[in-house]
């Protein structure tokens, strides 16, 4: 058994000799994305296939989506050289995603609220989680976990040498990486968290353009990665404020567990974050 923290998550996992298994981490997008897949019906060679596919899809989303790379399409679009309507399907469907989590999060996450224009990061990184996933079942993986820096997509639960179990994903404390303060358990879905893990006080508040102070730690567990990522970072900018949005039917099958800032308590609202 080895224990494994990336972005805010320590992982505990069992290896088995009868799966095939495969495990790579890929620098990309100025981070670390970490694939892992196992399988008792795809050998190493075909799970090994499915992760060369897993960097060329990664970055591929780099050439297109970075606000670093000047050639990228994002950064086209930031600089006003080309509109949306210009774009791929790909672009305008994350456009078109980034739309609706701002409108469901009344403006807490707003892409387009910030210094130099539009910057899709916030919810490509889960969305992008989703997709290697796919791939990793498209080349035969049964058991799959991506962690793109804090944003995870799990797939086919556990397998611990006898049984499938869900995923036991447990989250940081975001002033004592060594300390885990809260464990969720997942077979299938997405989950995200937003706070000071790796890059400080990064998040802004797109009302005030200053630095978001609603929460420490936001994590938040759902079906879809792009969007359990833009919630996380909203929750970081609404802290307890943003609880009403858990009230759409849309988000019904979501979960939120949020450290505030000023202080030690913890909320959580949602079917997988309250405890039996």
């Amino acid at each position: 058994m080895e224990n494994i923290t990336s972005g805010g998550y320590e992982i505990s996992q069992v290896v088995n000799s009868k799966y095939g298994h495969a495990i790579r981490e890929i620098e990309v997008w100025g981070t670390v994305v970490a694939v892992e897949a196992a399988s008792s019906i795809a050998t190493e060679a075909e799970l090994h296939k499915g992760i060369t596919e897993v960097i060329a899809y990664v970055n591929h989303i780099d050439e297109v989506f970075s606000t670093y790379k000047p050639d990228s399409i994002v950064s086209r679009l930031r600089r006003q050289e080309i509109q949306i309507a210009d774009t791929s399907e790909e672009v305008k469907d994350v456009w078109n995603r980034c739309l609706f989590a701002r409108d469901l999060t009344q403006g807490a996450f707003d892409p387009w609220a910030v210094l130099g224009g539009f910057d899709p990061s916030g919810l490509v990184k889960g969305l992008a989680a989703d997709r290697c996933s796919e791939i990793m079942l498209d080349n035969g993986a049964e058991h799959v976990q991506i962690n793109a820096a804090g944003d995870l997509a799990l797939r086919g639960g556990y397998f611990n040498g006898t049984e499938v179990i869900p995923w036991s994903i447990g989250v940081v404390n975001p002033e004592n990486r060594q300390e885990i303060v809260e464990v969720f358990e997942i077979m299938d879905g997405a989950i995200a968290t937003s706070g000071t893990y790796e890059r400080g006080a990064h998040i802004l508040d797109p009302h005030t353009g200053l630095i978001a102070i609603g929460a420490r730690s936001a994590t938040v567990i759902g079906a879809d990665g792009g969007l359990t990522d833009a919630l996380a970072t909203a929750l970081m900018v609404e802290g307890r404020d943003g609880a009403i949005w858990f009230g759409n039917p849309v988000l019904a099958q979501y979960s939120a567990w949020v450290i505030d800032r000023n202080d030690d308590i913890s909320w959580s609202l949602g079917p997988k974050a309250t405890k039996p």
